[in-house]
């Protein structure tokens, strides 16, 4: 992070009358972790700022116990929004898109609001006035450690609780390949600063609903190997119905598919409402995944991606009719 960018945002948010934090649709612990604790943040630091968060998908609820979640609101239409008053702080949004703002609202993506971009996804075009993104970094919530110590600023407990949230989530508890020596310092830093551990680790990976687990048993019984070596599961809108799931709760699912042995990379593909989400992850370093993405107009990390496309899901079964073992002639074969 290059201090004269600091310097800029402050000085943009400094002369601000209102901020207004967005993170993506679909949010994860990493887009809610930096939405709440930049917000807090700036709420601590700028007692005069109306500070507000918005998102057009709601908070899933196991991120329910994190201070200032139920603030959390549906941007209003671009009218009640003020150019000259405001700034946006968009997190963990790799590009315009993924907002889902850039259709009704894109007076926020050509210039002529001030905005301000925190972020860690390689691809992303810094569409900001002022642009944090840092590839190297694990999740967006550890951008906000890197800005806040640059400037010198507190973080409190709660603001603590959500960027540690961010940076577990996004690292599966500090299992994933992005774990690095800098991810143990953030940590470390967080916990000084009153970041509850335990409230994060017991929310997120040692709870769940009991839908949920109907879906993941779903995700898992219909798993199959392709000769790519691939291992891709389905979900259907209709499964989220007989399970009784948001379609938040398929978070998390992705690790148990990948989790196959011997497998170049891991699909989960789902339903939802009129569109097909693919969420895509490898263990492998000779598999990039976001290039996989990419073929579909998503993107993401080298080990993790995904993408959207309208339709829906058709299932294909293939038989195939071999000779029995005494000789006699079968019908061979495909369909």
């Amino acid at each position: 992070i290059a201090k004269a960018d600091a310097d800029r945002a402050t000085e943009l948010l400094r002369t601000a009358r209102r901020v207004r934090c967005i993170c993506h649709r679909n949010p994860d612990g990493d887009a809610i972790g930096a939405l709440l604790g930049c917000g807090l943040l700036l709420e601590a630091l700028f007692p005069h700022l109306e500070v507000l968060f918005h998102c057009v998908d709601p908070v899933p609820v196991m991120f329910h116990f994190l201070p200032a979640a139920l603030r959390v609101s549906v941007p209003p239409p671009i009218e009640e929004f003020r150019a000259v008053e405001e700034v946006c702080v968009f997190l963990d949004c790799a590009e315009p898109k993924l907002t889902e703002l850039h259709e009704s609202h894109p007076q926020l993506f050509d210039g002529g609001f001030r905005t301000v971009v925190i972020d860690h996804h390689p691809g992303n075009p810094k569409f900001g006035t002022v642009n944090f993104v840092v590839p190297e970094a694990c999740s967006s919530c550890e951008v906000i450690v890197q800005l806040a110590d640059l400037q010198g600023w507190e973080l409190t407990p709660d603001i603590a609780t959500c960027l540690l949230t961010g940076v577990y989530t996004d690292t599966g508890g500090l299992l994933h390949s992005n774990t690095t020596a800098p991810v143990y310092r953030t940590v470390a830093r967080l916990l000084r600063a009153g970041a509850k551990r335990q409230g994060v680790v017991n929310a997120v990976f040692r709870s769940a609903k009991l839908s949920t687990l109907r879906l993941w048993g779903r995700v898992l019984e219909n798993i199959s190997v392709t000769g790519e070596g691939g291992a891709i599961a389905a979900v259907t809108e209709g499964d989220f119905r007989a399970t009784g799931a948001d379609y938040s709760e398929l978070t998390g699912a992705i690790d148990y598919v990948n989790a196959v042995p011997g497998m170049r990379f891991s699909l989960i593909l789902s339903e939802r409402g009129g569109k097909v989400k693919g969420s895509l992850r490898t263990l492998r370093e000779d598999v990039d995944v976001a290039k996989m993405a990419g073929k579909f107009h998503g993107g993401g990390h080298k080990k993790a991606a995904g993408f959207a496309l309208p339709g829906s899901l058709r299932p294909e079964v293939r038989w195939k009719v071999v000779e029995e073992a005494s000789g006699e002639e079968g019908q061979k074969g495909g369909g």
